[in-house]
């Protein structure tokens, strides 16, 4: 009887260290390798650094300045700036623009653009007309428009006026006519166009004799 309780007590003792070991085979079997999970680690790790270096590069690329549309889209303004038409750019003509029936006479001066590039007009041109009796200065009339740009070889008029000789006589012999374009101080002396003569008397002074802006006359820079 004593045996038989020792080789019971035993086999209880053999079952329970058999039952341990495999419930710590198990756990083992549940647990990754490390030295398996380093290694798989690794190559994520390098594909995610790759990726995010791309998306940077192409992040700066995306938003860097375009410094060759930024300047072409500004250049050349101030340099584009036409100047001032001058006497020697102009080609400065005059014909007879009286009409019958007109109570005055007309001349109309033209003022050409020759300079071989477009140049800035605007204002009153000085006019004198030189006589027998001395030079008669031109009275302005009218308002000065706006500063207007002559395409190079087109022409912009302007008008002068005065009153014609009616008394039957001789009157003040009109010699030649003086213009000085606008702004500038180099003159030009052209043969008189209109009429020969002016009244005599206060009739012929300066107040009779008008000058209209640039572009009072004909079509205006045509």
């Amino acid at each position: 009887m004593r045996a038989r309780k020792i080789t019971f007590a035993a086999l209880v003792v053999a079952a329970g260290l058999s039952l341990t070991a495999c419930q710590e085979d198990d756990a083992a079997v549940g647990q990754p390798d490390p030295s398996s999970a380093s290694a798989s680690a690794e190559p994520t790790s390098g594909g995610g650094s790759d990726s995010g270096g791309s998306d940077q590069d192409g992040g700066e690329n995306s938003t860097a300045p375009d410094d060759g549309s930024t300047s072409g889209g500004t250049g050349g303004g101030s340099g584009s700036k036409a100047q001032q038409c001058t006497t020697d750019g102009l080609k400065i003509t005059a014909v007879d623009g009286f009409i019958d029936g007109d109570p005055d006479g007309s001349v109309t001066v033209g003022l050409k653009n020759s300079s071989g590039a477009d140049c800035v007009i605007s204002g009153f041109a000085g006019v004198d007309l030189k006589t027998n009796a001395g030079t008669i200065s031109a009275t302005r009339k009218g308002e000065a428009g706006d500063p207007y740009t002559l395409k190079n070889g087109k022409e912009i008029d302007f008008y002068v006026s005065y009153p014609l000789n009616k008394t039957g006589g001789s009157g003040v012999r009109i010699t030649g006519l003086v213009v000085t374009p606008p702004n500038q101080t180099k003159s030009v002396t052209l043969d008189w166009p209109g009429e020969s003569s002016l009244p005599a008397g206060d009739s012929g002074n300066g107040d009779q004799v008008l000058v209209g802006p640039v572009g009072s006359a004909g079509q205006g820079g045509s």
